[in-house]
């Protein structure tokens, strides 16, 4: 069966070759850029001829079901700049696509934050809902977050994707940043509210979860690193959000 490979691009220079190269021998691969600035494109276009770009950023689900659009293979398998596919998971990939017992596989994530695997924290084994049958899925519209929404079976694969989430801490913090206000913007949109109290309290809740709960500790340094900042972003988060409550009232 025909597989389609499709990522989202911006800026994703550094790591897409990786990417793309642990990939080569799907049917096809799609690459929807969001205006990259830097070598991005020239590095996609080694790989497939299928590049396009689309800068009228509305999220990361309007944008992955843009190029869920673009494919032609009977099945999809989404994939995100910073992910590599395995020689391991590629095999048990082309295997289960002989015959297919199911019409959507979730795989197991190892996730690495500053160059260690985070083997607990809440990371492990981050199924991902990641290959399945062209037509029967789509991702939510979230902003930020967006899920796989899926109408059938969905199987479970055994062997992990491959995830260096963060190399550094500035990505952390632009992360924490970016998220925290898209995800501050989508509690406002659905009523809700906060107060510096509720920054606090959940803040603190994150990282006992974290740290705590999760066995974050058992990560070493990484582990409460991860758990600080999965701290901030939900602080930032709500404190975001109650700024926003007050701007709309005055």
């Amino acid at each position: 069966m025909k597989l389609s490979v499709v990522l989202i691009t911006l800026n994703e220079a550094e790591r897409l070759r990786t990417t793309l190269a642990a990939v080569a021998w799907a049917d096809e691969m799609i690459v929807l850029d969001a205006g990259s600035t830097d070598a991005t494109l020239e590095i996609a276009r080694e790989f497939t001829d299928k590049v396009f770009v689309d800068a009228d950023w509305q999220g990361f689900g309007v944008q992955k079901n843009r190029a869920l659009a673009l494919a032609s293979g009977e099945w999809v398998l989404s994939l995100d700049a910073d992910e590599v596919v395995t020689p391991e998971l590629a095999a048990e990939i082309q295997a289960i696509l002989q015959n297919p017992d199911a019409d959507a596989y979730a795989i197991p994530r190892l996730s690495s934050f500053l160059g260690r695997k985070m083997r607990h924290s809440g990371w492990w084994p981050d199924e991902v809902l990641r290959l399945f049958r062209r037509g029967t899925a789509q991702f939510s519209a979230d902003v930020v977050h967006e899920r796989l929404l899926v109408e059938g079976k969905v199987g479970r694969l055994q062997h992990a994707l491959q995830h260096a989430s963060f190399s550094s801490l500035e990505q952390v913090l632009d992360k924490v940043n970016r998220y925290s206000s898209a995800g501050a913007e989508r509690l406002q949109a659905q009523g809700r509210r906060a107060s510096l109290g509720t920054a606090i309290g959940r803040g603190v809740w994150a990282f006992f979860r974290t740290y705590i709960l999760k066995a974050g500790f058992l990560d070493g340094r990484e582990g409460f690193m991860l758990a600080v900042s999965n701290a901030e972003g939900v602080y930032y988060r709500y404190l975001k959000l109650m700024l926003l409550n007050e701007r709309s009232r005055s």
